[in-house]
């Protein structure tokens, strides 16, 4: 599986807004459920996008105002939190 990175999103409101933001900044995403393991709320959701994307992506957000719970990136299966 390519990698990538999970932007955790403290609500699906949240992972709709960041997703909007990073369209308008011509950046792919998709949401979804967060796996449980990432996070200790039962409900967050990750924005997924290109481990390419990461450094255009973060600016955008901030920009935005809408600051991630936490960032992984995922690889072969596994995931490790990254420090933005």
């Amino acid at each position: 599986s390519v990698e990538h990175y999970l932007i955790i999103a403290r609500s699906v409101t949240y992972a709709q807004r960041m997703q909007r933001a990073l369209a308008r900044a011509g950046l792919r995403s998709r949401i979804f459920r967060a796996p449980r393991d990432l996070t200790d709320r039962g409900c967050a959701y990750a924005v997924q996008i290109a481990a390419g994307d990461l450094s255009a992506a973060l600016p955008v957000l901030r920009g935005e105002a809408l600051d991630p719970v936490s960032i992984f990136l995922s690889q072969r299966g596994t995931f490790q939190e990254v420090t933005p």
